[in-house]
């Protein structure tokens, strides 16, 4: 048995598996302290690591960590929520403290490998997967295998540039088509139109109790399902955004699948997913059209879990 870890910026998760997309055995969550930083994360998981290691014949574990990684290292280069893993080795933490051998990955990389081998993208050659969330991600997976692993960054599809006069290293496509960033234009534009004398912004305020610091992606895509004019403006904003940016690597790595979620992705078909279809076709390489799918996901808030074990049972595997 494997122990597959999630480290995230809010949560934890633990499941315990054998590595080869069965079935897992146990899953357990934790809650993550954010002002703790990164040694109060690191205690929640000698607990609870050492807990499942006692009650399962564990081998080794496979880590998707919220953030960059040197997987070839073992080493977190950064979070970008919670303080303290700057350059954190890691795969010697499990070693040294937990005495168990460990693997780590990209949470992003990992759910892209769980959703090609077990989710949407089970029986497809070439499967690129995007998160749309409080960020935007992506992994690429070719028979079976995460690709570009040894690298410091790869497939990160939110860090596009959108356009030639994007020298900004943070006019990048998540900007555009993040839950934060829909949720952020919905705001600007409330502040800017002073919405109290619109009627119809003011449907979009009726979502956030007359408040628009409190608006969320999902409040905006509530309204926009309702008809709310701002509110489609910022969907249709993120939409063309992502579907740009998917039309990019489409037209560089010619994927046969691409598999969209995270909590954005759940706008659903006509909020969201036809018009990144529509958005793809319009800017993708000419004889690519016709030649690809893109769908939901289908693994839910385990997605990351079940790639760290997939990920832990690859590993050793070829042990």
């Amino acid at each position: 048995m494997f122990l597959g870890i999630e480290i995230g910026g809010t949560k934890l998760q633990f499941g315990v598996g054998a590595g080869d997309g069965t079935p897992l055995v146990s899953l357990t969550r934790r809650r993550v302290d954010p002002p703790a930083g990164a040694a109060g994360i690191l205690e929640l998981i000698r607990e609870a690591a050492a807990e499942l290691a006692s009650a399962h014949s564990i081998r080794g574990v496979g880590v998707g960590f919220g953030g960059p990684v040197d997987g070839a290292k073992g080493r977190v280069r950064k979070s970008h929520h919670i303080a303290g893993w700057e350059n954190y080795p890691l795969v010697d933490w499990f070693r040294r403290n937990l005495d168990l051998p460990a693997v780590l990955g990209n949470d992003c990389d990992v759910a892209a490998l769980a959703e090609s081998r077990i989710g949407a993208g089970r029986g497809k050659h070439s499967v690129f997967f995007v998160t749309v969330g409080t960020g935007v991600g992506g992994g690429y997976v070719v028979n079976g295998r995460l690709q570009g692993q040894g690298r410091l960054s790869v497939s990160e599809i939110g860090h596009l540039r959108p356009g030639l006069d994007a020298e900004d290293p943070d006019r990048i496509v998540e900007r555009l088509a993040s839950g934060w960033s829909i949720a952020e234009f919905a705001r600007r534009r409330l502040s800017a139109a002073k919405c109290d004398s619109n009627p119809d912004d003011g449907r979009l305020l009726e979502f956030c109790h007359g408040d628009p610091a409190r608006l969320t992606a999902r409040m905006v895509a509530d309204a926009a399902r309702s008809g709310d004019p701002l509110a489609l403006a910022a969907f249709r904003r993120a939409t063309r955004g992502l579907g740009w940016a998917i039309a990019q690597v489409l037209t560089l790595l010619a994927p046969e699948l691409i598999v969209i979620g995270g909590g954005v992705s759940q706008s659903g078909e006509d909020l969201f997913f036809a018009p990144i279809r529509s958005q793809i076709e319009r800017y993708v390489f000419p004889p690519l059209a016709g030649t690809y799918q893109v769908v939901p996901a289908k693994l839910g808030e385990t997605v990351v879990v079940e790639g760290a074990l997939l990920l832990a049972g690859t590993e050793w595997s070829r042990a």
